[in-house]
């Protein structure tokens, strides 16, 4: 939940450059090693940090109001582990946003892979610290693991390939348990977005040219996807007693939900490398496009869908 606060603040940062570069993207900016703009060095640097003190003073004020002693505690079993991979999806997010605003302000490759990911490890652990001093939460370790998953996978491709090769993304539809516990799972949809994890899709993103060998001819754009979701979850561990208006109680099986769908790299379709698309092409990398489906559950089994995932 706190870990996508900071994620729409840092897009909403990513927004901020007119002619950021994406990765793997070919384009008509200059190479980033003929050396440092220093303006927009100074403004990645001013926005990242303005960014980190707004996001640690939001969470402070609104999340994190009752201080205990710092403690830890072992939530793997929640939530059928959508936070766990929330967490590393979040970190990957990060650590690339970070090394292409960093890559834009004429910063070295190595260095800014280097840089996005502490920054990503510097935004995950300052939420752990909140977590461990918080009541009702603690430290995390498998937080943490999550969190480091996700800053290697990017800096692992980007110094192994030279490119995202696997990405991860985000995606999410409105699920009808929030009705049922509102202050938990949230009471407007942009709450829900943050809260509810039966809404949440999280989504193992290959583009296909780098990882198979195609064609020329074959849609350098084109991607396939892995969904992981959950459904049926009122509680972290398990859901609470809840009845309805007749007294009768209304009970949901959690289970696991897995996909597979196409998605598309924008930074590979053609007609994207003006100036005036890049900043939505670098901020909406981290998002998964709509697009037809299949899932696999073992309630439903089998489903297919046609562009956006209904409400459970």
């Amino acid at each position: 939940m706190r870990r996508l606060t900071c994620l729409i603040l840092l897009a909403s940062l990513h927004l901020r450059p007119a002619r950021a570069q994406v990765v793997g993207m070919p384009g008509p900016m200059p190479p980033a090693d003929t050396g440092i703009h220093q303006g927009r060095f100074i403004g990645v640097v001013a926005g990242t940090a303005i960014v980190y003190a707004l996001t640690t003073y939001f969470l402070g004020k609104t999340w994190y109001t009752k201080r205990v002693p710092f403690h830890s505690f072992d939530d793997n079993g929640e939530w059928l582990q959508m936070d766990k991979v929330g967490h590393a999806t979040t970190a990957y997010a990060i650590g690339r946003g970070e090394y292409e605003l960093f890559r834009w302000s004429g910063v070295n490759e190595r260095a800014s892979v280097l840089t996005g990911g502490l920054i990503a490890l510097l935004y995950q652990t300052t939420i752990e610290a909140f977590d461990g001093r918080s009541e009702g939460w603690g430290f995390s370790k498998g937080d943490m693991a999550a969190n480091l998953t996700g800053v290697a996978l990017f800096m692992g491709q980007q110094y192994g390939f030279g490119e995202q090769k696997v990405s991860l993304r985000y995606g999410w539809r409105q699920s009808i348990y929030p009705f049922y516990r509102p202050n938990l799972l949230g009471k407007t949809a942009g709450n829900q977005m943050l809260k509810d994890y039966n809404g949440q899709q999280y989504w193992l993103s290959f583009n296909v040219a780098s990882v198979l060998p195609v064609g020329p001819s074959f849609p350098r754009w084109l991607n396939l996807d892995l969904g992981y979701s959950a459904s049926g979850m009122t509680g972290g561990h398990a859901n609470p007693p809840y009845f309805d208006a007749n007294g009768q109680e209304v009970k949901f099986r959690r289970y696991r939900q897995f996909y597979l769908s196409p998605d598309i790299t924008l930074a590979r379709l053609p007609g994207v490398r003006g100036w005036g698309a890049q900043p939505l092409v670098s901020a909406g990398q981290f998002f998964k496009i709509p697009a037809p489906s299949l899932e696999y559950n073992p309630v439903h089994g089998l489903r297919v869908h046609s562009l956006l995932l209904p409400k459970d």
